[in-house]
């Protein structure tokens, strides 16, 4: 099939199915006789487990290493697994830093009047001014 058929097939766009063969994600795709790149169903599935590892918020790197143990048969279900809990990790740790940020904006909203007057915590906040 044509890239715009694995695109559709995978839901993954023509320009990032081109990204993920260039970073070494995708294998470069045969071309056909016309020059134009030939996908076939297995290509869609190595699509798809990118697309999933992607949601999920695994880094490129990451899902290099998802990948290289999807195909290896004799992997160690640990490896995997330890992926997964380390991914989980770094997103506990953004979701805790999210949650400060905004907590932060509440309180400087909170303290600002929001009238006509010039003086406004946000501001001297982002300033680094003292609150």
């Amino acid at each position: 099939m044509k890239i715009g058929q694995a695109s559709a097939a995978s839901g993954i766009s023509e320009r990032m199915i081109r990204h993920y063969e260039k970073v070494g994600l995708m294998p470069k795709a045969a071309r056909r006789d016309s020059g134009y790149r030939d996908y076939d169903e297995r290509d869609v599935r190595t699509l798809q487990f990118i697309a999933r590892a992607r949601d999920l918020g695994f880094s490129i790197e990451e899902i290099g290493k998802l990948l290289e143990l999807w195909q290896d048969r004799s992997r160690a279900s640990a490896d995997v697994k330890a992926l997964a809990l380390a991914r989980a990790s770094e997103l506990r740790r953004k979701e805790e830093a999210l949650h400060d940020m905004r907590r932060s904006l509440e309180h400087l909203a909170a303290s600002c009047h929001g009238d006509d007057r010039p003086y406004c915590p946000i501001i001297g906040g982002l300033e680094g001014a003292k609150r």
